[in-house]
């Protein structure tokens, strides 16, 4: 059963922003690395790293922690419309790199004017880069050069911890019996436990249930999850 403060007021049903900082990081195994390596900038061995791994691993929330500290700026996208940064310095981030959905050109003015300013680029990927499709010469010699870092996907141990802090974050203590079901039956993603854990409390507060397996259950088929 769970437990949730009251203040005296109905609930409103408003979006959570997700957590960013470096503290509301959980470390396991399956990321303990890669955490490693971020935090050991500006310490790092090239100009150029790439951060790759499954989708749901936490490679944006990594992401936006470097890009804090380095103050980097973050490029959602760099296809052949949108426009280079004005800024020619500093430190930046480009997110899921993957064949076809970037220009090779602009990655490439891009690598020139962090190595030209002596900063750093954090790339993420879904694949590793000799999985892009790249073809550009000049923009695979630079590639050769980049550290590649390994995200795996979310274990057991990270996934429990993500989602009793989740459960926290909207005032909600639940038992360890249901988290430990929901952890062992979920989408290896952390995307998937904030949509779980939304699921779980709209139905909680639809039903006036407390959170129990039965309820955990429900909202795991209402999200795609056969047991």
């Amino acid at each position: 059963m769970s437990k949730r403060k009251s203040s005296g007021q109905l609930p409103l049903h408003l979006p959570l922003e997700a957590a960013s900082a470096r503290e509301d990081l959980l470390v396991s195994d399956a990321n303990s690395a890669a955490v490693r390596f971020l935090d050991s900038w500006p310490e790092w061995p090239a100009p150029i790293v790439i951060l790759a791994g499954p989708t749901g691993a936490g490679k944006t929330h990594l992401a936006q922690i470097w890009a804090a500290r380095s103050q980097a700026h973050i490029l959602p996208s760099l296809g052949p419309d949108d426009e280079l940064p004005q800024q020619t310095y500093g430190n930046y981030v480009v997110e899921d790199i993957v064949q076809g959905n970037f220009s090779e050109t602009r990655l490439f003015h891009i690598i020139n004017m962090v190595k030209s300013g002596k900063g750093n680029l954090l790339l993420t990927s879904r694949r590793w880069p000799g999985n892009w499709g790249i073809v550009l010469p000049d923009l695979q010699s630079r590639m050769k050069l980049a550290h590649v870092v390994e995200l795996n996907e979310p274990d057991d141990k990270l996934l429990r911890g993500v989602l009793f802090k989740l459960f926290a974050d909207r005032q909600m203590m639940v038992e360890m019996p249901v988290i430990e079901y929901c952890a062992t039956r979920m989408e290896r993603s952390l995307a998937f436990a904030q949509k779980l854990v939304e699921a779980i409390d709209q139905a909680s507060l639809a039903e006036k249930r407390a959170i129990t397996i039965p309820l955990a259950s429900l909202a795991l088929q209402s999200l795609g999850m056969q047991e």
